[in-house]
């Protein structure tokens, strides 16, 4: 187990680790890929988990074998998403950890959603000011799995990977924190989010 005196840094992602947001961008997504015709179902969107919007959705579309226009796509299901946010509520015990840790160690939110969208996200739980960086999928080229993201965020704070620790709920996200050499907590451990199909 490590203690805080003995790390650099804690990275949290946002989606369904700060706040239980995964019902709520499911159903955004429906709205968007049953207007296409297209299947989506819940472990599906689970296994993508971590992802950016743009790139779930070229997916899809590929899959699909149809042409969508990928930037009114995008809009329309954070728009779906963000009509929801009243009604998402914080995951408790990662919360704690963020204000018990606040001005203790450094610590960054590594997202794949946008920035814009997850500093509303943080705003709502009322956990933005806690946070030295966010780094979104607007600031890197690669995203999770890929160790860029999290790599990020150790170099905006001056940390060594090897001494930061990620708080994750995918298994894309845990994959890139391994990357990257960090330590990991797997948050759906003690959370399950609610599932629409149950």
């Amino acid at each position: 187990m490590w203690h805080t005196q003995t790390l650099d840094a804690l990275l949290f992602d946002c989606d369904g680790t700060l706040a239980d947001t995964m019902p709520a961008h499911y159903r955004g997504w429906l709205s968007v890929t049953e207007a296409h015709g297209i299947a989506f179902d819940e472990d599906r969107f689970y296994s993508l988990g971590g992802r950016p919007t743009r790139d779930i959705v070229a997916t899809l579309a590929a899959e699909k074998g149809i042409t969508i226009d990928l930037e009114h796509a995008v809009h329309a299901k954070e728009q779906a998403f963000l009509a929801q946010l009243a009604h998402v509520q914080p995951i408790d015990p990662v919360v704690e950890v963020v204000l018990r840790s606040r001005g203790r160690i450094p610590m960054a939110v590594v997202t794949g959603g946008y920035q814009a969208v997850c500093r509303k996200i943080l705003d709502h739980v009322g956990i933005t000011a806690a946070f030295d960086t966010i780094v979104a999928s607007e600031d890197t080229s690669r995203h999770k799995p890929d160790p860029d993201p999290f790599l990020e965020a150790a170099r905006r704070l001056g940390a060594r990977p090897e001494r930061c620790v990620v708080w994750e709920d995918s298994d894309l996200g845990i994959e890139a924190a391994r990357r990257a050499g960090m330590q990991w907590i797997d948050v759906r451990s003690f959370h399950r989010p609610e599932r629409l199909s149950s």
